[in-house]
């Protein structure tokens, strides 16, 4: 029990909570000390009666059973893996704007949730953190089951289909995967790729409640093509942010 509580502390602080609330709310569950009636989200109880709470614990909940189970655990370690990457590596030091990254991938599922009926946002919020995991470190050869190896911005649609072999739905991964490209898009590549407006910038609330730490590494991965190009024709300057090098799969 020991070397769990030291691994559980191990995780960073972000994710940790996330994980917990991703174990602990389908054990409420499975354990029937709430019916998991009142964790999914149903528009008409979230929008006319409102039970605000329905959003939250949609992201957290899965109906945890013998079909489901497995999905269950892959998705967790999905969670476990990606999430603490991002959190140690293009984030680190800066948990304001990690937990700016979730709220507002969040927000995007829960709306999209609520147009189409989808009851439950724990995948597709996963989902969206592995796909900006993997175009900041898109170039980054990783290796999946049975030995297949292929560059990291692919791994997000390998796993839309591997999580659909296993019992999943292709909406809420594709859900994710599109959110996980706004995300990146607004934030990455249209202000730093393409030369446009910044339209997403972490509230200043965020950072007095979580405020940024020194020593932290400062990279995004590796930036796309035509970014390394223009650096390489400035030598370098231009006072371009610093993408930094990524994370190899299984590290």
């Amino acid at each position: 029990m020991s070397d769990i509580g030291d691994w559980f502390r191990s995780i960073p602080a972000i994710t940790r909570y996330w994980f917990a609330a991703t174990v602990a709310v389908p054990l409420v569950g499975k354990l029937g000390l709430i019916s998991p009636a009142y964790f999914f989200l149903w528009p008409e109880a979230f929008l006319y009666r409102f039970q605000v709470w329905r959003p939250i614990t949609a992201t957290f909940y899965f109906p945890v059973g013998p079909g489901t189970g497995f999905l269950y655990l892959v998705n967790l370690y999905f969670l476990y893996q990606y999430s603490t990457r991002l959190e140690t590596g293009a984030f680190d030091g800066r948990p304001a704007d990690y937990l700016f990254m979730l709220l507002f991938n969040w927000i995007c599922i829960v709306i999209t949730g609520l147009a189409m009926d989808m009851q439950l946002l724990m995948i597709p919020l996963i989902m969206s953190v592995l796909y900006v995991w993997a175009q900041l470190n898109r170039d980054m050869i990783v290796s999946f089951w049975f030995g297949t190896r292929f560059k990291a911005c692919y791994l997000p649609w390998v796993i839309l289909g591997f999580n659909y072999i296993i019992g999943g739905s292709v909406i809420n991964e594709l859900i994710g995967n599109l959110v996980g490209h706004l995300y990146f898009f607004l934030m990455f590549r249209y202000p730093m790729d393409l030369g446009g407006r910044n339209f997403l910038s972490t509230p200043q609330f965020l950072y007095r409640w979580l405020p940024s730490r020194r020593g932290g590494v400062s990279g995004f991965g590796v930036p796309p093509a035509s970014m390394r190009r223009a650096a390489d024709q400035n030598g370098g300057g231009g006072g371009r942010h610093n993408w930094g090098q990524g994370f190899r799969l299984g590290d």
